[in-house]
């Protein structure tokens, strides 16, 4: 009988807690939904245009969508500032922010689940890298919570939308792909056919960069997305959004397999 008890105590320490964890969830859902809600302002809007521009060239309503998400962006995540820099101004979240939800237009997701905090240095700062040497970087994304951006690299890359680089979509693209604790190049995916065809194409054009960057010649890609198959997914995400008729004409696959996952096709918001 006393085990039994044990037992019932047991069922309904754990009935309580999944309660309370459901209760909680549901109050986080409702401050989502209303933060979803709400918009910029003109003026507002504008500043972000200047240091993103592709954010002033989306159509009315996405942009309305894309400021939804950044609400609840930055009420949940942290901003640090480092390396020297004063603070993290509001205009520095909003730009990062939108950065960062525009990959989340059309995918299913939970706002970055696992990440914490935006560490935000001035400009370009060292780090030890894997031998103990010092590097100089200029963003970097942690499985453990956590995406360093140097801000100056963030506006160099938002003001030029066809350069084909954007430290900020680059770091959180590598978010999306390190989501199952892997960052292989491969972000979360909903079955397992889906699986089979991203390799089938991610893959090959993995390997087809590889051979052009050892050939020395010049692409539409940058030639880091050659390290690895995590830096080929985030490179390429960079171009879908900055180059994307580049890309669709040099890999139409990839950029077929892009547009599938991330719901969007920058080709419409080309002025």
């Amino acid at each position: 009988m006393q085990k039994l008890g044990y037992l019932l105590v047991l069922v309904a320490v754990i009935a309580a807690a999944l309660l309370a964890v459901r209760w909680l969830n549901g109050k986080r859902d409702r401050r989502r939904l209303l933060l979803r809600k709400q918009r910029f302002d003109a003026e507002t809007r504008a500043q972000i245009a200047e240091d993103f521009v592709l954010y002033g060239r989306l159509p009315v309503a996405t942009r309305d969508e894309l400021d939804g998400l950044m609400h609840v962006f930055i009420s949940e995540k942290g901003f640090e500032a480092c390396g020297g820099l004063e603070s993290v101004t509001p205009h520095m979240q909003r730009v990062i922010a939108a950065q960062a939800c525009l990959l989340l237009l059309g995918i299913n997701h939970n706002y970055y689940e696992k990440l914490r905090t935006i560490l935000l240095y001035p400009g370009a700062y060292k780090a030890e890298g894997m031998h103990g040497a010092e590097d100089v970087r200029l963003g970097e994304s942690w499985g453990t919570g956590s995406v360093v951006l140097s801000w100056n690299s963030v506006v160099a890359g938002g003001r030029n939308p066809e350069d084909g680089h954007d430290v900020a979509i680059h770091e959180f693209a590598h978010q999306l792909d390190q989501r199952d604790g892997a960052g292989d190049g491969v972000p979360v995916l909903s079955s397992t056919g889906l699986y089979r065809e991203w390799a089938a194409v991610f893959r090959p054009a993995f390997e087809q960069l590889q051979a052009r960057v050892e050939k020395g010649k010049r692409g539409v890609m940058d030639d880091y997305g050659a390290e690895n198959p995590a830096e080929f997914f985030a490179v390429a995400t960079e171009t879908f959004y900055e180059k994307p008729e580049q890309l669709a004409k040099a890999y139409p696959d990839l950029f077929e397999q892009l547009r599938k996952y991330y719901g969007v096709d920058p080709r419409e918001w080309l002025d």
